[in-house]
């Protein structure tokens, strides 16, 4: 069974932008984009943005780099780099801070694995502190870290799982890795969100768990992660919207009703495919046939770029050393 959360903060504003012609009350966004990364920030800061966007006051940031497909290698470090620096807006780490890292998910179902297969490349190195300690390098921090498995594998409600941890770890802070569902196909493993907002893991397939956030466990939640996954509805909306596209360069005639059907809000559009598949294909989610290969890059992408953050002596350039 699939575990994978909800979509992403940004593709709810783009929706209100589309509806509203503007943005949403409540919100601050900014945009910056170097050497082929962007990152969008969006702050939510009133009750008003956190009604609108259905999401909890915070922050959100979204990092696209379209070339990962490509598996350039200089993006990917950037990538890796930029994760490192958005994290470090939202938290601070020293060596007096343990970080626990959870890698959320099912590792027998590939785009849904993401989480265990990152925590496989991370540092981790509280052991070392606790007994090891005069082995310890400057600028290395206790970082612990753990795959729980999902509800249909343990029993145990993941929830219930790194409750027990943050009672008896008591780390600083808990930073949760989580696969994602989209509703736009060219963010499928190109594109990673952080906040620091919690979690509720399964949300995006309908399956939705126990919330992970401060309010639950006590301590700070930063959540990252990858889309993985689109459901059928949105597959067959970005394939109309490109067939209208053609059709409008085509058509000699009809191409009001083309106009038509291009100018209908997304939302309309997805909302009424949906019912349309529902009781054909039921809640149907699709990933590319290249994902095994794509969450192996992505997790090490990510994982590179929260050693980087956990552990600041280590840079991009030696950061592989530790983890392969």
């Amino acid at each position: 069974m699939l575990n994978i959360r909800t979509d992403l903060a940004i593709e709810a504003r783009e929706m209100y932008r589309e509806e509203k012609q503007q943005e949403i009350p409540g919100v601050k966004v900014d945009v910056s984009e170097d050497k082929g990364v962007k990152v969008t920030r969006v702050e939510v800061f009133e009750e008003v943005g956190a009604r609108i966007m259905g999401k909890p006051k915070g922050n959100y940031i979204t990092i696209e780099a379209k070339e990962i497909k490509n598996r350039d290698r200089d993006v990917y470090e950037d990538t890796s780099r930029t994760v490192a620096q958005e994290l470090s807006r939202i938290a601070q780490v020293d060596e007096n801070s343990t970080t626990l890292v959870v890698g959320l998910g099912n590792w027998n179902v590939t785009p849904d694995s993401l989480g265990p297969k990152v925590v496989s490349h991370l540092m981790v190195t509280r052991h070392i502190f606790e007994y090891l300690p005069d082995q310890v390098d400057e600028g290395v921090t206790p970082v612990c870290a753990i795959s729980p498995g999902v509800l249909g594998i343990t029993g145990i409600e993941t929830g219930e799982i790194i409750e027990g941890l943050v009672d008896r770890i008591k780390p600083s802070r808990v930073i949760a890795i989580d696969a994602l569902a989209s509703r736009k196909l060219d963010r499928i493993n190109t594109t990673i969100q952080i906040s620091d907002t919690g979690i509720s893991p399964g949300s995006g397939v309908g399956n939705k768990r126990k919330e992970l956030s401060k309010q639950t466990l006590g301590v700070p939640v930063i959540a990252v992660g990858v889309p993985t996954v689109v459901d059928a509805a949105t597959m067959a909306s970005d394939t109309i919207d490109m067939m209208i596209d053609a059709m409008i360069k085509q058509a000699h005639q009809g191409q009001e009703f083309f106009e038509v059907l291009k100018n209908m809000k997304n939302e309309d559009k997805y909302n009424l495919i949906r019912e349309v598949l529902t009781p054909y294909v039921g809640n149907l989610v699709v990933t590319p046939k290249e994902i095994d290969d794509m969450i192996r890059d992505m997790s090490k992408i990510l994982a590179n770029g929260l050693n980087i953050f956990l552990h600041p002596s280590i840079g991009p350039d030696d950061v592989d050393r530790y983890i392969n």
